[in-house]
């Protein structure tokens, strides 16, 4: 590669900052795979269709097979090895297993990612295509199972483990609401 083609940049992937030269058609899910090492996020369609890669930049939910790493210049990346500060599980992680949310594991990462993502823009009180009309100011209705399902409908298990998955963010929604 020439000079042309490459950029420094600066990424802070899970509280710790990675200064990296990479070729500037390289996408966020192989620098952090490849070159971060942080392998949980998963290529599954390499089109943006499937979930497996989500993770989070700056709090976000993206799709990291087509976000270019250029593009995440000076961004918080959060990935799945992330999500729990404190190195054991995080409440999400915990209901994921508990309640099986999870069958060959591949999509899991990208499902985790997603439904802290989710959870954050619902306390946000941000709407999604099933919520009912809110008067201004009225704070977000109640997750319940539809609403989960239509903001986690980017994120596929081929598996079938949907409804496990639900019940799993339904109930780490109901711990943070508890914990707060």
């Amino acid at each position: 590669m020439t000079d042309d083609t490459r950029s420094e940049i600066s990424l802070h992937v899970n509280g710790v900052v990675c200064g990296l030269s990479v070729d500037n058609r390289r996408t966020l899910l192989d620098v952090l795979r490849e070159d971060i090492g942080h392998t949980g996020s998963k290529k599954g369609c390499d089109h943006g269709q499937c979930g497996a890669c989500t993770v989070l930049v700056d709090g976000r939910r993206v799709v990291s097979c087509l976000t270019l790493a250029v593009a995440a210049e000076g961004t918080e990346v959060t990935t799945v090895e992330g999500l729990s500060g404190d190195g054991g599980l995080s409440p999400l992680q915990e209901a994921f297993v508990r309640l099986d949310g999870l069958q060959c594991g591949y999509c899991t990462p990208g499902q985790l990612c997603s439904a802290a993502g989710m959870l954050a823009e619902h306390a946000e009180g941000r709407p999604s295509a099933v919520t009912a009309e809110l008067p201004p100011g009225a704070p977000a209705p109640e997750l319940d199972a539809a609403e989960v399902r239509e903001r986690m409908s980017g994120n596929l298990c081929r598996c079938g483990a949907h409804p496990s998955i639900v019940r799993a963010v339904l109930e780490a929604a109901a711990r943070q609401e508890v914990a707060r």
